[in-house]
This record gives structure tokens, sequence and C-alpha cells, in this order.
């Protein structure tokens, strides 16, 4: 297996598999399904949980992957709202310094 050495355990390569058999559905511009994430998966030789491609069609279902795939933060939008509130934290606190700069001049 190519990413043998990326996995560290057998739902990594369940994971892997099945993520990179959605990329090549969606870049064949195919439906992604069920039953063509086993197809593809089961082409390449990988074993797979049943699970897993019956969580990937259904998370899938009339999502625009190019919009997953290109927006940041996309999937982890906790991740982003906290990152947006340190940025904003940091720009206050930037402007209560200018504040006091200007103040400090102007004495």
């Amino acid at each position: 297996m190519a990413f043998a050495n990326i996995v560290k355990n057998d739902a990594q390569k369940e994971d892997m598999a099945v993520s990179l058999a959605v990329l090549l559905l969606k870049d064949s511009e195919k439906e992604i399904t069920k039953e063509a994430l086993d197809a593809v998966v089961g082409a390449a030789g990988i074993k797979v949980q049943a699970y897993w491609s019956s969580l990937f069609s259904k998370l899938l279902a009339e999502k625009d992957i190019d919009e997953i795939l290109l927006k940041p933060g996309m999937g982890a939008p906790a991740a982003a709202a906290g990152a947006a509130d340190a940025g904003a934290a940091a720009a206050a606190v930037e402007e209560e310094e200018e504040e006091e700069e200007k103040e400090e001049s102007v004495a």
C-alpha cells in the first residue's frame, strides 16, 4: 500500500482510503454514493469497515466538495471561530495600545 508509512492504524488507513476514493469520484465527476465508494475502494484492493462508505456518502450528500476543500476552516468551524475571536482580541489590544501612544504624544 502506497500510504502504509503515513497511517498509524487500520482506522486511519480506512479513513484515508475512503477520502481518496471521494476525491477520485469528484475528479471523475461521478456521484458520491456508498456503492461508488465501495467500488473504488474495492478496486484498489483495500478492505474497509462497511460504515466508512455509508458515513462519507451521507456526510457529503448534496454538499459542494469544492467548497469544502477550498474554504479554510470548513472542516473545523470551532477552530475557525476560536481563531477569529483571538484575532479580534489581538486587534482590540493593538488599538488600545495605539490610543495610549496617541495620548502620551499629545501630553
